[in-house]
């Protein structure tokens, strides 16, 4: 039976070639543009390198801060600074490593008259170990020179290539904001998309000018916590907000009250984590429903479009209609041959989706719009396509067959009109 409705699905849509194709062009666009918010989404919260351990990965640096100082009572949202970091999220339960960096800081140079801007961001030795970085030249830092204060740096294959041309870097002195850091590594460049990873440069915290950072509370640094297991994770977070609870007052503040907790790359895309709500609905469903909302707004249209063109189809196969149900045909077979034929036609359309998909994300790519990003279709990409493509021919395909469905015999012998 369902091989004998695929077959009629197929000679139907050949029958009028012409709205056949203007159909396959709505869905294969709609899928198009689709395809590549959901490749993207995908690229930016599944782990990718450097980011491979991403699954069990938390970032703590998005609090919640109110200080009183005297008189003075101010509330804000702010990164964390590095006393705060390293007093609390260090020896948490179910963590098997901490690493601390500074967010991306602009630094100048001057290479032969030419002026460079570059991206810095400080870390240390654990860092490398959480990410893993694809190293075309050497290798990265280590604890010991963070602890040295060493001044050495891994750079980027493009600021290797803006500092030294096609030469190797390895070794080699560049001058960074008016001082000299020795090239260690240089690594593959990565796209503004992976928070954790993007930079430029990448030195060790001690190289920097002063190290008066160390002692604030507030500041642009975040730490990444790599658990043992994910099912840790709640129990990580409690231990965290139970530690900002008992947040010790350093000298000069009256009181401080930090709010906020570690979170999944995911929550961090949400906003979760720089206060505790009482909200029924978290941060995560809302912008997972935000997106499923983006998602069908997309498809609406074209969606009605196609509903009615289905329409227009019924109408000149009511012929059809009334002899099959004449003969007995169930409302349910007709409703389910409708929708089947609907969608292989959004198979079909998802199918010239795909390569549709890559030239657009070829194009996005070579625009620079986001430097250096690389989306990658995996299998999971073609499951989306694929799932779409039911979706929407579920979607444009119900309310015909609904209508279909309850047309009278006699009425449809008659071409359907009343």
């Amino acid at each position: 039976m369902f091989y004998s409705y695929v077959k009629l699905a197929l000679k139907v849509l050949l029958r009028r070639k012409f709205f056949t194709a203007i159909s396959l062009f709505g869905i294969a666009l709609t899928l198009t543009v689709a395809l590549i918010g959901t490749a993207l989404f995908d690229h930016m919260v599944a782990p990718i390198a450097p980011e491979v351990n991403l699954d069990r990965t938390l970032h703590a640096g998005a609090f919640y801060l109110e200080v009183a100082k005297g008189d003075s009572v101010r509330s804000t949202s702010s990164g964390g600074g590095y006393a705060l970091l390293d007093k609390h999220a260090r020896d948490l339960p179910g963590v098997e490593m901490v690493s601390i960096h500074s967010r991306p800081e602009q630094i100048t140079s001057f290479v032969d008259g030419v002026k460079i801007e570059s991206k810095i961001m400080y870390t240390d030795g654990p860092y490398w170990q959480i990410l893993e970085f694809d190293f075309l030249e050497g290798g990265p830092f280590t604890q010991a020179d963070e602890d040295a204060g060493n001044m050495v740096a891994v750079i980027s294959e493009a600021t290797r290539k803006r500092f030294f041309g096609e030469e190797s870097a390895l070794g080699r002195t560049a001058e960074l904001d008016s001082r000299n850091y020795r090239v260690v590594g240089v690594v593959q460049n990565v796209d503004a998309s992976r928070f954790s990873a993007t930079a430029d440069i990448w030195a060790p915290h001690r190289s920097r000018r002063s190290q008066e950072f160390r002692d604030d509370f507030f500041g642009r640094f975040e730490a990444l916590l790599l658990v043992d297991s994910k099912k840790n994770f709640p129990q990580i977070k409690d231990e965290f907000r139970s530690r900002l609870a008992h947040l010790e007052v350093p000298a000069g503040y009256d009181r401080i009250v930090a709010k906020g907790e570690p979170g999944t790359r995911l929550e961090r895309l949400a906003g979760d984590g720089r206060e505790n709500t009482e909200s029924a609905i978290s941060s995560v469903a809302l912008l997972l429903w935000g997106i499923a909302g983006s998602m069908l707004g997309w498809m609406l249209l074209p969606t009605l479009n196609l509903i009615n063109i289905n329409m227009s189809r019924i109408i000149e196969r009511s012929s059809e209609i009334g002899v099959r149900k004449a003969f007995g045909a169930s409302n349910g077979h007709l409703v389910g041959q409708f929708i089947l034929e609907n969608v292989i036609l959004c198979v079909v359309g998802a199918l010239i989706a795909i390569p549709g998909a890559w030239i657009l994300r070829e194009w996005i790519q070579g625009s620079g719009l986001i430097p250096f990003l690389d989306i990658r279709f995996h299998f999971r990409t073609f499951l989306y396509a694929m799932g779409l493509a039911c979706l929407f021919g579920v979607l444009s395909g119900a309310i015909p067959a609904w209508r279909m469905s309850r047309m009278h015999p006699v009425q449809a012998l008659r071409g359907g009109g009343r």
